[in-house]
């Protein structure tokens, strides 16, 4: 998501603050924060504190001073996968730093009812999706999505001179504002990405053809209008058995004959096959160690094309 990509910048950009950890040679100890429920995992330097997974805590970061909550407790980690200086962890949030990030949850309510108003009276053409305010309010973040570009800039200036404080508009796309939203899709469940999923993954229509899913948009698509991210989770493991699979429209040769193969089921092992002279018969269920393919159907490079296309923002 664009918002994680700017807070990486904390781990990033060189600091003078004598408290970073130095990095040295070997193993280097860090804590995981991540500053939303499925956001990314930025490391941090934890320097005394021992933290457990849950606690939150505050950061420094290239946005300023942050809250978050530990996703790895402490940790000795490759200092080939850090990039040094780590930025440190200020403190374990105490109670008021939990009272103010609750304020922080108010205002931003507060904020994004201001800002539709605002949008309305300028004219534009956004949809405002989240409202972030910054630990130390010293930035307001809005995030909004539109079909095409957009001036703002009368917007920002009405913006900042009614909350008197830094004023950031950030355009995303629509599968990060599923994400920032939530809800529940299809299965009943929280969106993936809005309750596990630190990044999203591309998915190809191919994985949906390979799963015998509908075609139907309706059915693949989620919440956000792609292609589900649950497409990819059992995609490898049909991969592997659609690989000693025979392709529907095949030659096998079976116990009773040869027959064509008219319907397969890649993770059963099994296949359904049209036997040779027997036409009014319905089609026998074989495991696909029984039989053995005499010849398998030619692809064409446009279905193979068509398969290996990319849907994703």
């Amino acid at each position: 998501m664009m918002e994680n990509k700017k807070i990486n910048k904390a781990n990033t950009e060189p600091s003078t603050d004598n408290s970073h950890a130095e990095v040295s040679a070997g193993s280097v100890e860090i804590v995981g924060v991540s500053f939303r429920e499925a956001g990314k995992i930025y490391y941090f330097a934890p320097g005394e504190l021992k933290l457990a997974e849950g606690d939150r805590v505050i950061v420094e970061t290239a946005r300023g001073t942050e809250m978050g909550t530990v996703k790895i407790p402490n940790k000795k980690v490759s200092s080939a996968d850090i990039v040094s200086p780590l930025k440190p962890i200020i403190r374990v949030a105490t109670k008021q730093d939990l009272e103010r990030d609750a304020k922080n949850r108010e205002l931003e309510m507060e904020a994004a009812i201001i800002c539709k108003k605002k949008i309305a009276a300028h004219g534009l053409g956004m949809r405002l999706v989240s409202v972030e305010y910054t630990f130390d309010n010293s930035k307001l973040i809005f995030y909004f999505t539109c079909e095409s570009r957009v001036d703002f800039r009368e917007l920002v200036k009405d913006l900042a001179s009614t909350f008197r404080t830094r004023i950031e508009l950030r355009q995303i796309g629509i599968r990060d504002a599923a994400k920032l939203m939530g809800g529940l899709g299809i299965c009943g469940r929280k969106y993936c990405c809005a309750g596990f999923l630190s990044d999203f993954v591309q998915v190809t229509i191919k994985m949906a053809k390979e799963q015998n899913f509908s075609l139907n948009s309706a059915k693949v698509s989620g919440a956000c209008g792609r292609l589900m991210c649950c497409l990819r989770y059992e995609h490898e493991a049909y991969e592997d058995a659609i690989r000693v699979t025979p392709p529907v429209g095949s030659v096998v040769l079976t116990k009773d004959g040869e027959g064509t193969v008219v319907e397969t089921k890649p993770l059963a092992g099994e296949i359904k096959v049209k036997l040779e002279g027997n036409d009014k018969d319905a089609p026998k269920l074989y495991l696909i160690a029984d039989v053995k393919i005499l010849r398998a159907p030619k692809r064409s490079k446009v279905k193979a094309d068509e398969d290996e296309e990319i849907v994703e923002d």
